[in-house]
């Protein structure tokens, strides 16, 4: 029987590499998209995934001819692609107010528009051999609930939602699925690195607040949300598709109080 194929980007660090720990481990070939300064080699290396079932591809989803390198490579080696995980971000702390464009365009390029035409290369990819797979993109509880900072970030949360429906939609006669995951604060690089409008780390003191407003009073872990990723992927999630599930420790239910006290305090970035 041949291997399921998982394709990762953003595979290094967090819920990526995360993800794919979980995939490898329930039996699934894997496809690992990362820029080239992350190492994936020596991660793959120290875990001792076999070459068979590892792709390592390096490149800048910024460039619209490494988006369908990523697929060409995946379908020459393996001949399938079973899931997407569009996990792959960028981010700054900077609101509206304070951001540049060019910040604003490379975190939409990134986060937004590499997404979308590395699905559509996919699908197309797919089609054409009477295929399909599940999308799966990462989203965030800052989808809907804004705390007035990392605007640009925020909105391209949103714009993923949007983009999921936007696949179901399109491909869904063709066997295609997509599900967002809307993860709330995670314990990953990405939420270490919070700096205020003078430079200053303030991650641990803004950490500490959303945690003291989530019920279960803790960060989930990567592996949690590569759990629900896992679970979204297999069968028994086959009629669930064009929405988001929500991994938040109940975060979402109480962010009213948090929000607001934040706002009031937006100056910081």
């Amino acid at each position: 029987m041949e291997k399921r194929v998982a394709l990762i980007t953003g595979a290094a660090h967090g819920i990526g590499w995360a993800m794919v720990n979980r995939f490898y481990n329930e039996g699934y070939a894997v496809g690992l998209v990362d820029l080239p300064q992350t190492n994936m080699n020596s991660k793959v290396a120290e875990y001792g995934y076999t070459e068979d079932h590892i792709l390592l591809i390096e490149g800048d989803l910024q460039e619209v001819d490494f988006l369908q390198e990523i697929v060409n490579r995946c379908m020459q080696k393996w001949g399938r692609i079973d899931v997407v995980v569009n996990n792959a971000a960028w981010r700054t702390t900077d609101s509206l107010r304070t951001s540049s464009l060019e910040v604003w365009n490379k975190t939409l390029a990134i986060n937004v528009t590499a997404p979308a035409f590395l699905a559509k290369m996919v699908a197309e990819a797919l089609i054409k051999q009477k295929k399909s797979c599940v999308f799966i993109n990462m989203s965030s509880i800052m989808s809907e609930l804004v705390a007035g900072y990392a605007s640009a970030y925020v909105v391209c949360k949103g714009a993923m939602e949007s983009l999921t429906k936007e696949l179901a939609v399109l491909y869904g006669r063709h066997g295609f699925r997509a599900v967002a995951i809307r993860p709330g604060n995670v314990k990953t690089s990405l939420s270490s690195d919070y700096t205020d409008a003078g430079g200053n780390n303030v991650s641990a003191k803004l950490v500490e607040e959303i945690e003291d407003r989530t019920p279960e009073g803790r960060s989930a872990s990567a592996n949690e949300i590569a759990a629900v990723a896992i679970w979204l992927a297999s069968s028994d999630a086959s009629f669930i598709t064009g929405t988001a599930i929500t991994v938040d420790g109940g975060l979402s239910s109480n962010f009213s109080s948090y929000a607001s006290k934040r706002r009031l305090k937006s100056d910081e970035f």
